[in-house]
């Protein structure tokens, strides 16, 4: 059985530490089709979409970012021409696309020799579908979770930079925060440390744990998809750095992650803590919004601001 992605022995090799790029058997699939993602927007709750213009820098302050006045499903329906960037957050919440990225992050363990995603360590699969407009651009961040990136339709440019040393970004800077945006300054020197994989449909990319990085779309409208999953070791370290932003939110400035494992592990458990009583109040949206406002003021729902119906 063919696997749906598929690396090459320098991608095994690199795994799960340096970024590589990958080929992928998905850009046919019609979960991707324009009107199945119409379809997708159409039903998924407000928390669950994220809008702007394309139209931004790579270094985007957020509270100056350009929207775009049209519902979701108007965006993707015109995406050819609304000049926007969207992204689709969590479609493993359908059937159809849990299904599917059940399929590929199984058939990748399996190649790396495992029996399947859990076996793997693969944990917390989840999805994101990202539709764009042509020449649009998403500014430089990092995400906290290990990521195959899957290109659909169009051309990408996936410029990934080293931060190995904590140079480019510092250690503060990945506290977990939700109501701080996720952008973070960016340098044109930084290119210097970039690996740029340049994409098309049926290209990929894998990027790792934290790793910073841009991207933009070629003259195409363009359709790409995040399969994303945790570790053991990065749900851990997700939840210091929960910890960490909070306490400095509060006043309380925290040493870096990995500093003193011992006071993480502490964090690690008031998280576990903290977090389980709120989890039943979490499965609403209407309660979802109210605690991230309640416990971190209005810019926690900041990627809700100019939506249109």
């Amino acid at each position: 059985m063919t696997s749906l992605i598929e690396l090459a022995a320098e991608g095994r090799s690199a795994f799960p530490h340096r970024p590589f790029s990958l080929r992928h058997h998905l850009a046919d699939n019609p979960l991707f089709s324009l009107e199945k993602l119409v379809e997708v927007a159409g039903r998924m709750p407000s928390d669950g979409v994220e809008y702007n213009s394309g139209k931004v820098g790579i270094d985007q302050k957020p509270e100056e970012t350009p929207l775009v006045d049209l519902p979701p499903t108007e965006v993707v329906r015109r995406i050819r021409e609304a000049n926007a960037w969207m992204v689709l957050k969590r479609v493993e919440r359908f059937p159809e696309y849990k299904a599917l990225l059940q399929e590929v992050l199984d058939g990748v363990a399996r190649d790396m020799g495992h029996r399947d995603a859990a076996d793997a360590g693969f944990t917390n699969l989840e999805g994101f579908v990202f539709v764009s407009s042509p020449n649009a651009t998403t500014p430089f961040h990092s995400d906290p979770e290990d990521n195959f990136f899957v290109q659909i339709h169009g051309d990408k440019f996936f410029h990934v930079i080293d931060n190995t040393d904590s140079s480019v970004v510092p250690p503060q800077a990945f506290e977990i925060t939700p109501s701080m945006h996720r952008n973070l300054p960016y340098r044109d020197e930084f290119e210097s440390r970039a690996t740029v994989f340049k994409m098309k449909a049926g290209d990929g990319c894998f990027v790792p744990y934290l790793w910073p990085h841009w991207v933009r779309t070629g003259d195409s409208y363009s359709i790409s998809m995040a399969m994303t999953w945790k570790s053991a070791a990065v749900r851990r370290s997700n939840k210091v750095l929960f910890m960490n932003g909070l306490l400095r939110k509060w006043g309380f400035p925290q040493k870096p992650l990995g500093t003193s494992p011992a006071l993480d592990g502490i964090k690690a458990a008031a998280y576990t803590a903290l977090r389980a009583p709120l989890e039943p109040l979490r499965r609403s949206e209407r309660l979802r919004n109210l605690l991230r406002g309640a416990l971190f003021g209005r810019n926690a729902n900041y990627y809700l601001a100019g939506r249109k119906g």
